[in-house]
């Protein structure tokens, strides 16, 4: 076999969010040899931004940054580090249903609804209410779950037709495992209670406060965080495209023929994808139990004040059919910079119903924008070739634009894999498929690296790739991978972005202690604590908190003696 061109011990494969956590949490521990590759030359991944001709910003998909993780929030501090990098909103999100706004989420708002609806949706929560008195299984899918926590009212008039709406599939053929923060289930009581009181309920769950950045859209801050690697270890663009992974012989081959070398490879790449790059066969037809939609994310740019109507709304909701799209964005709320200033001059491309516009000649604005998205499917297909005609028929039907205003700049782009379904197969395929990945050497990990939803959020994924880094060099549990309640449902302190590499260097020299010195070179033998041929029991030691929080870094096994 001929020598690679590269030897690394660990080669991470995509520069989105889970790929730079990876390559983050490398680079602090500062041991084994590594490089991160992407085929783009901007590295984000799904959390990226485009820019339109006019000037006006578009993330790919709706991103806000909301943590669970300390060691998240350092390396986003980092990377954007001044106040002024950043906006922090109170999310303001509600329903469009029956022609009038009802706050989200619309199941501790039934109060809002018509007189009928509203009886409807009690009826079905009490009756659900008694039903799980003397339930004795769990529900067998995401419907019956809907069914059981908030009854078939709400069922009918909203959960099953906005799930649709996303995910492109029935909630009948979806599990319920993957739920946890992501839905809320209604207090019946308090439902009642704000009924009989004409009462609408507060914000729920864990955005209701998010930070947006200030420039350059989400793919901004991956950008910044990218800028805090070591550029000798990276490898973006056209020459950073992979062709083939060769598991057995641990190599992979790029576009342009390059071969890279690997012990250990953690890559973002979609499993399936993955695996046809492998042509393993038997792991081919495992990963075809996997169901996956893809999303179409359009962008109206429009002239003019942003309308009172709008307000300051984030993002809202549409379960009903005057619409394709199942949420849309006021993306020109998040941040001043994300369209065009006052005075940039613009030509009016037509007007909001189709008809041409007085004139073409270009126009100061204001402007302000929105952004759509819409799930497709095999069971759920959509009319491509007219979907901006249709997103803009929409955003009229639900009075979000008026008939006569002027559109200046739109925006379209298709996401393949665009969101990784919670079918009923999905933990079958994923317990067997992980494992026999990794039996290989290889870590696949992201939003769709390993197919789980409930841990795809920019954090989520940030701290798999760093936790894949973890399990690798010092063999720590992937909490966020294998316990997506439990990191869910706390603070997660343990790691430190000042408290890792920093804490092994000797102060006074500024250099690494001897003990640490050497770069890992055995992967395996460094986790077993194998030193010259011999196993030494490690010690457990704990590095000195900086803070008063306590938060505690376990030193890397290559510093412990």
């Amino acid at each position: 076999m001929a020598p690679a061109d590269i030897n690394v011990d660990v080669l991470v494969i995509g520069a989105g969010p889970t790929g730079l956590g990876a390559a983050k949490r490398l680079n602090q521990i500062d041991g084994p040899s590594w490089m991160i590759i992407d085929c783009n030359e901007t590295p984000g991944g799904l959390a990226s931004t485009d820019v339109t001709p006019e000037g006006f910003l578009y993330d790919v998909g709706g991103h806000v940054i909301f943590s669970h993780y300390k060691y998240f929030d350092d390396c986003i501090d980092e990377a954007l580090p001044k106040a002024e990098d950043w906006y922090t909103h109170q999310r303001i999100s509600y329903v469009r249903i029956k022609n009038q706004w009802v706050p989200y989420p619309l199941q501790n708002n039934v109060s809002m609804l018509p007189q009928e609806d509203k009886l409807r949706c009690v009826d079905g929560m009490i009756d659900a209410a008694i039903a799980a008195r003397t339930a004795t299984t769990k529900p067998a899918d995401f419907d019956e779950w809907i069914v059981r926590m908030m009854g078939e009212g709400l069922a009918d008039i909203f959960m099953r037709p906005y799930n649709f709406k996303v995910w492109a599939v029935p909630t009948t053929k979806m599990q319920c495992q993957w739920l946890g923060e992501r839905v809320a289930a209604p207090d019946v009581k308090t439902c009642v209670r704000n009924v009989i009181l004409n009462k609408s309920a507060g914000n729920w769950g864990p955005n209701a406060t998010f930070r947006f950045p200030a420039r350059d859209g989400t793919g901004g801050i991956w950008i910044a965080v990218a800028n805090t690697l070591p550029k000798e270890k990276t490898l973006f663009g056209k020459q950073g495209e992979v062709s083939k992974v060769d598991a057995d012989g641990h190599k992979v081959t790029l576009k342009g023929g390059k071969t890279i070398s690997y012990k250990k490879l953690i890559t973002t790449v979609a499993v399936d994808q993955l695996v046809e790059h492998m042509e393993d066969q038997e792991l081919i037809t495992l990963s075809k139990g996997l169901f996956y939609s893809s999303t179409h994310v359009i962008g109206v740019g429009i002239r003019g004040e942003r309308p009172e109507r709008i307000g300051d709304k984030c993002w809202l909701y549409f379960p009903e059919d005057d619409c394709p799209f199942y949420r849309a964005t006021i993306f020109s709320n998040y941040s001043p910079n994300n369209q065009p200033e006052k005075s940039v001059k613009l030509a009016t491309q037509s007007i909001a119903d189709g008809s041409k516009p007085k004139s073409t000649e270009p126009q100061e604005g204001p402007y302000w924008s929105i952004m759509l998205e819409i799930s497709e499917s095999s069971m759920k297909p959509v009319d491509q070739a007219n979907l901006m005609r249709d997103s803009i028929q929409g955003l009229i039907n639900t009075d979000m634009i008026k008939p006569d205003d002027e559109i200046v700049s739109t925006y379209h782009r298709r996401f393949d894999h665009g969101y990784p379904t919670p079918s009923l197969e999905r933990e079958g395929v994923l317990k067997e498929l992980l494992p026999k990945l990794q039996a290989k050497d290889i870590y696949s990990r992201g939003r769709f690296g390993s197919w789980r939803y409930e841990v795809g959020n920019q954090d989520h994924s940030f701290m798999l790739g760093v936790e894949a880094a973890d399990n690798i060099v010092n063999g720590a549990v992937e909490l966020t991978l294998n316990y997506p309640d439990f990191v869910n449902g706390r603070q997660n302190t343990e790691r430190r972005l000042v408290e890792g590499s920093q804490v092994f260097r000797n102060k006074a020299t500024d250099k690494a202690d001897a003990a640490g010195a050497a770069k890992v070179i055995d992967i395996e033998a460094n986790k077993a604590g194998i030193t010259n041929g011999t196993k030494e029991l490690p010690t457990r030691d704990r590095a000195a908190s900086k803070t008063s929080s306590s938060s505690h870094a376990r030193k890397s096994s290559k510093s412990v003696k």
